[in-house]
């Protein structure tokens, strides 16, 4: 890392927008492993190259799609290495480091700050429906160890909901410098943008992205770009452009994969549009099993649609 992009962490003016991927995970069969399967860090490390070869911004280890709360607290910390290392200084690296309380997130935000990350996505306290207050103090924490933080809204999985007043709170905190909102409700980006202003706004769900970003959400912590990574760029790219028509004539064909980002089986839902796009996206650690068989075929009949449509647009 060199010294200007160090001192420009410890002043938390690195924004966090962007196309960032929330990085799948890839694993493969050891029966000495968790659940039989081990991360293989050499695939994921080619992985989050891939995706910044393709035009995206960055990576997103250790989130709820890189099933961080699946991992060991040794391959929790490799995994956020390993992106460290394969994007270099090519892009972002903005490293998950949800935990049950602060102490927990706030371990996590450290160990990121020595490994090299440029930023950590947090959520409230994970296994706790914390007060006002309590998310505050929660998020102090973490934004005491100096790195820039993007506070993560998800009142579905949380129970908690960062409404943009209490935003407008969080937002004082110093490093605190965005939010990835998660509730599916893009009349709080303007609202976010009157409650919290100088916060950067951005979208954690994959289906409104284009509606965020037209009204002034200024990234896309995403995860379908984990299956088309060029063509999201090109996506964010035209939004912020205003190009509306031509944004809207790439992105319909697209929503209803991108829906799948917003369902419980997100995780195996990209990785299987992986697997339909030549990519590796493998199984799941437990406690996310195999695709239903009826799921599984709406997921191949959805992400059809979507690679027919991109097959029309090359043609």
């Amino acid at each position: 890392m060199t010294d200007s992009k160090q001192q420009q962490k410890k002043k938390g003016s690195i924004g966090l927008g962007g196309v960032v991927v929330a990085t799948a995970l890839p694993y493969y069969e050891d029966a000495s492993a968790p659940a039989g399967l081990a991360v293989d860090y050499d695939r994921y490390a080619e992985h989050c190259r891939w995706l910044i070869d393709n035009g995206c911004r960055g990576v997103g280890p250790n989130g709820s799609l890189g099933e961080y709360s699946s991992l060991t607290d040794e391959e929790r910390r490799r995994v956020a290495r390993t992106a460290i290392e394969a994007v270099g200084g090519d892009g972002v690296v903005v490293v998950g480091v949800h935990g049950v309380g602060s102490h927990q997130a706030r371990h996590w935000a450290e160990v990121a700050a020595e490994d090299g990350a440029d930023g950590v996505l947090c959520l409230p306290p994970t296994l706790y429906r914390a007060n006002s207050r309590d998310v505050i103090d929660h998020f102090e924490a973490v934004a005491s160890v100096g790195l820039p933080v993007m506070v993560y809204n998800n009142p579905f999985d949380t129970k908690v909901d960062l409404t943009p007043e209490l935003l407008g709170e969080i937002a004082q905190i110093d490093n605190i410098v965005a939010v990835k909102e998660f509730s599916g409700d893009v009349r709080r980006v303007l609202e976010i943008k009157e409650k919290a202003p100088g916060l950067e706004i951005i979208s954690g769900a994959d289906d409104v992205v284009l509606e965020s970003l037209l009204m002034g959400a200024t990234g896309w912590f995403a995860g379908f770009p984990n299956v088309f990574p060029a063509e999201s760029a090109r996506l964010y790219d035209l939004a912020l452009a205003g190009k509306v028509e031509e944004a809207r004539a790439l992105y319909e064909p697209l929503v209803a994969a991108f829906r799948w980002d917003s369902r419980t089986e997100f995780v195996q839902a990209i990785k299987l549009g992986m697997e339909q796009v030549g990519r590796f996206g493998g199984p799941c650690r437990p406690p996310r099993g195999a695709l239903l068989l009826g799921m599984r075929e709406q997921v191949e009949a959805d992400m059809a649609r979507a690679i027919a449509s991109l097959d029309n647009r090359e043609a």
